[in-house]
């Protein structure tokens, strides 16, 4: 039988007309209601994940973690910040595979759910071991980022991809300014409002108020996600009857037999080209991102003899704050513009070339500080031009997500094929912070190469990316046809 043919829709409305070859489709309108529910919801893992930053080094200082070691620091930092990923990529490849099954939805609930949850054992943690058990657990419950992405290409065509995925990184710059910001306002509130934090529980736990802060997000968008967002899954979602509409089907279970097939279809016959190399650049992009983002607030926080800026968390959150908003501005108005200018596999290329220049900028920072003697309008000028190339090496996400969304040879395993980018990058993110971490640590205790050769090593891995970007197809193809 053929499925394909099974179903006659009977409309009051005309049909469009398929655009000869080669003919630019109009654009589908996104469904605003429900992005606007996803980004919410997205929100809830920026905002958890940064908040962290800006205190993160002074916690592991205060907790005596590295016995008075001042280099040690970052060991146990990328230690925190990797374990987070390990524990995702052990399960979000199941979570993803389940969502194929059960729906995205009940997905979505636990790993909100873990998220909350995780976020107050992380502020109530006061040894190395609770702040590792608390990211872990963070980790293992959360499929939320891969489901996420998932609804965002079943919501949007081939017509629309860029302006649904130009969104997702918007909402990290949104979480990266909130985050930070709120990270480092209200850590050790004891000390900036001693009135309203005057009880022994917020000396014992002087950075709980911005962890709970942080969990009162994934509540409340478990509330709006429960009344409002509609399930995507297609056998999953309710029927709606209309007056204009009428179904017949020769067969009213064909359809549900058929994606059952393909979402239980081996992970091994789903491994081709087409999937792999936009994964692959996925996992690189995902692994310099996050021995980026580890050492930006590392080096921020470094003594100046050591080679860092010696700001303190609030002019760090400030700092990281400022990027988060400079870089979702640009975003929302101009990535898909950019991308119907110059092409997605383009823009990606360029992407990818800017990391070299970002991380030099690390070595040119504390040369400057050493040749300045203080912090002034060149430094502030210098990490203004920093937060640029930032932005245009982020665009690389939204780009990467069209490829892998349109390598799925059918939506019925979406949630797969991002399910396996995921765990991917998972696993690149688990090794970047400790690698990046652990290499500048290295680096600036034993003086390697004037204490810069975890930026030149950085660069060096940054090259393969060049390589790889230069592998991705021509053109996103039409997920659609």
């Amino acid at each position: 039988m053929d499925i394909h043919n099974s179903h006659e829709i009977i409309t009051n409305e005309t049909t469009p007309l398929i655009p000869a070859k080669g003919s630019k489709k109009p654009r589908t309108p996104l469904p605003k209601l429900q992005i606007a529910i996803l980004i919410t919801l997205q929100l809830a893992e920026p905002i958890a994940s940064t908040s962290i930053f800006p205190y993160i080094n002074q916690l592991i200082r205060e907790l005596d973690i590295t016995r008075g070691d001042e280099a040690a620091v970052g060991y146990y930092a990328g230690i925190i910040y990797s374990l987070f990923f390990v524990g995702q990529a052990l399960t979000v490849l199941k979570w993803a595979r389940l969502s194929d099954r059960i729906g995205r939805k009940p997905v979505l609930v636990i790993g909100l759910s873990g998220t909350c949850i995780s976020m107050l054992c992380f502020g109530l943690s006061t040894t190395f071991f609770g702040l590792v058990a608390s990211r872990c657990l963070c980790g293992i419950l959360n499929g939320n980022v891969v489901v996420m992405k998932t609804m965002v290409g079943e919501l949007t065509d081939s017509t629309n991809m860029a302006q649904g995925f130009a969104l997702i990184p918007i909402v990290w710059c949104i979480g990266g300014f909130i985050g930070p910001l709120m990270g480092g306002t209200f850590a050790r509130p004891q000390d900036h409002w001693p009135v309203l934090f005057s009880g022994s529980f917020w000396r014992n736990y002087p950075y709980f108020l911005p962890c709970a802060v942080a969990a009162c997000l994934p509540v409340l968008t478990l509330i709006m996600m429960s009344i409002f967002l509609e399930e995507t899954l297609s056998t999953k979602r309710r029927p709606k009857s209309t007056s204009t509409t009428v179904s017949v089907s020769s067969s009213p279970d064909g359809e549900a037999l058929v994606t059952n097939s393909m979402a239980n279809m081996p992970l091994r016959s789903l491994l081709t080209r087409s999937v792999v190399i936009p994964i692959a650049n996925y996992a690189m992009l995902s692994f310099l991102d996050m021995s980026f983002m580890v050492l930006l607030p590392l080096f921020l926080s470094t003594p100046a003899y050591l080679g860092g800026l010696g700001f303190d968390p609030a002019t760090i959150g400030s700092w990281m704050a400022l990027f988060g908003i400079i870089n979702g501005v640009i975003q929302a108005l101009f990535f898909a513009k950019i991308v119907d200018w110059i092409g997605p596999k383009r823009l990606f290329c360029v992407s990818a070339w800017c990391y070299p220049l970002l991380v030099a900028m690390f070595p040119i920072l504390s040369w400057i500080l050493r040749a300045r003697g203080e912090v002034d309008h060149v430094i502030t000028f210098a990490l203004l031009c920093f937060i640029g190339i930032e932005v245009a090496w982020d665009m690389g996400y939204g780009v990467i997500f069209m490829f892998i969304t349109a390598s799925a040879p059918t939506n019925n395993v979406l949630g797969t094929i991002n399910g396996l980018g995921h765990t991917s990058a998972a696993v690149a993110r688990a090794v970047g912070p400790a690698l990046a971490t652990s290499l500048f640590a290295a680096s600036k205790k034993y003086n390697l190469l004037g204490g810069n050769a975890v930026y030149v090593i950085l660069i060096m891995l940054a090259s393969g990316m060049g390589w790889l970007a230069c592998q991705l197809p021509d053109e996103v193809r039409d997920k659609d046809e």
